[in-house]
């Protein structure tokens, strides 16, 4: 029986497939089959510009806009005129913008700096930003001066003085950031039916973290368990890890421009991802289960509060920047990174290497290393191995696609382990 690989659980086939091929000279032993070369550095004594120090916050400073005591946050929520609940998605920015996730923004962007991050991929200093961070809202009541307090349940989160309000041009938003203005794309459909009229500008002041079924680290939390001198190589998923995953981010390692005695942080996405994604409490799970199975001293499990776009190059420079201020020096780059399909023809929105050719060309600006994603195939013979290398030496190939996966964990069958780790499928079974 044939089977078709794909790496990520349903329709992110991508993630792991890109067309980045090592030279001849560059190979390494197979993490499964132990048989195998792959990839090894050229030389022993590898070193980053970026490995001497630990990575430099974007716009070069760390913040952390969270009240430390009682008498400061009572202080604060007394200051407030009114009060808001917060939806999922305003709660992963209002987090990200307190934790220091989002530096150099000390709150939600006004409509100068929104206008010029849609048009110009910046902030108006010249920093480079990926994606506009605003708070939207359908209340006529809310002025510019008002102080509200943002609450996730009962819980308060911080407050916000609002400084300006304005209808933004939707319409132009996602044109320059999704690449489309059409609702068939999950980014602009969410822009256009989620978003309230108007975008509000402010500066956030933190009382509490969001209580998660994930907990997520701060940027200074994450940067206190990475090493002080090594290259940091930060892996971004919004869906289980298999195993093509496992030996892809475990090989980024040995990229040439990866330092000796580097790490990888698999940083996840738990937040709002696209509606047919799996939740990201049951993706958590996932994650802890495999952090346990592979045990692996030179992999960090931490979680990322940030709700996704799908806005394919755009968000790749989001990604990268996030990243760099949790401490990332180097980030991989996989195929249609981010990308997404028309809702309506099924067509891509995006090339499969436009992330990542994008992400490339800034990253000097940014201040991180880009490590493109191998394009690995399973062998019976020898494993994982590079497409490349399977076909020229003639190797079976074993595949699997993501609608036969479904299929047969819909159905109790069992899931070939060189495909899938045994823990991952117990937690979906677990959870279907």
């Amino acid at each position: 029986m044939q089977f078709v690989l794909a790496a990520l659980l349903f329709s992110s086939v991508s993630t792991f497939t890109a067309g980045f091929v090592p030279p001849s000279n560059t190979l390494r032993t197979n993490h499964l089959s132990g048989n195998t070369p792959i990839f090894v550095p050229k030389s022993r004594f590898r070193t980053s510009k970026l490995s001497m120090v630990k990575q430099t916050p974007h716009g070069g400073k760390l913040i952390d806009l969270i009240l430390k005591t009682d008498e400061e946050k009572e202080t604060a929520i007394a200051k407030a005129t009114k009060s808001l609940l917060l939806n999922p998605r305003q709660l992963c920015d209002v987090e990200l913008i307190m934790n220091g996730g989002f530096p150099p923004l000390t709150g939600f962007m006004d409509e100068e700096t929104y206008k010029h991050v849609v048009e110009n991929t910046e902030l108006p200093s010249g920093v480079i930003f990926g994606l506009p961070v605003v708070f939207d809202t359908d209340d006529e009541d809310l002025q510019p001066g008002d102080i509200v307090l943002l609450k996730d349940g009962d819980r308060d989160i911080a407050t916000v003085e609002f400084t300006d309000k304005f209808l933004p041009d939707k319409a132009l938003e996602c044109l320059k950031c999704y690449g489309t203005s059409a609702i068939e794309h999950p980014g602009a459909l969410m822009v256009a039916t989620e978003r309230g009229k108007y975008y509000m500008g402010g500066k956030v002041t933190g009382l509490n973290l969001p209580i998660r079924d994930f907990p997520c680290k701060t940027p200074a939390e994450v940067r206190a368990i990475l090493p002080d001198s090594s290259d940091v190589v930060a892996f971004q998923c919004r869906n289980p890890v298999h195993r093509a995953h496992y030996e892809l981010f475990t090989r980024a390692l040995d990229a040439e421009n990866v330092s000796d005695g580097g790490i990888v942080l698999v940083h996840p996405t738990c937040g709002p991802t696209q509606a047919d994604d799996i939740p990201g409490t049951i993706r958590y799970k996932t994650y802890e289960v495999l952090k346990e199975e592979t045990n692996n001293s030179r992999v960090k499990w931490e979680y990322l509060p940030y709700s996704m776009h799908m806005a394919g190059p755009r968000e790749a420079i989001q990604h990268m920047m996030i990243r760099k201020n949790y401490g990332c020096t180097h980030f991989i780059i996989g195929r249609d990174m981010a990308g997404s399909k028309s809702s309506v023809t099924g067509d891509d929105f995006y090339g499969p290497y436009d992330a990542q050719d994008f992400a490339r060309e800034n990253a000097p600006r940014l201040g991180m290393d880009t490590v493109p994603s191998l394009n690995l195939v399973y062998t019976e013979e020898e494993g994982y191995v590079t497409a490349d290398v399977a076909d020229e030496k003639g190797l079976t190939q074993q595949k699997l696609s993501g609608t036969k996966f479904r299929q047969m964990l819909r159905g109790g069958e069992d899931i070939p382990e060189w495909f899938a780790f045994k823990s991952v499928v117990s937690v979906l079974r677990e959870n279907a």
